[in-house]
């Protein structure tokens, strides 16, 4: 887990949330009862992640998770599920913009007026 934690920035305490809500499966254990995580399991912690990052809600992902379980025959259902969540999250980055364009016209109207109070003086 230390490896998780250190190089996927994630606390061990969301690791052991995604298990405990049926988001993160098939996580092996060792001997001394360690969680050992595979190449999938990393795989799946960045998917997840991206997708709590970009405001979807763990139902949601436990909704996809459920179909990816079922297989193919959900593959269209999946589809829809990421090209939904993908149109939520392109709406947010351009309402986003625009509040960096006026937080930025802002700023350039405080560095103007900064450089006329320097000419006055």
């Amino acid at each position: 887990m230390k490896y998780i934690v250190d190089h996927l920035n994630v606390t061990p305490n969301t690791l052991r949330f995604y298990e405990k809500e049926g988001i993160l499966k098939n996580v092996s254990r060792n001997s001394n009862g360690r969680r050992i995580y595979n190449d999938e399991n990393i795989e799946w912690i960045n998917f997840i992640r991206a997708l709590r990052s970009t405001g979807m809600p763990i139902s949601k992902i436990q909704e996809y998770v459920d179909l990816y379980e079922l297989g193919d025959d959900t593959l269209l259902q999946r589809k829809e599920m990421m090209m939904q969540h993908k149109t939520e999250v392109q709406n947010k980055i351009n309402e986003d913009l625009k509040h960096l364009e006026l937080i930025s016209y802002k700023v350039a109207m405080y560095e103007l007026q900064e450089k006329e109070s320097r000419q006055i003086i």
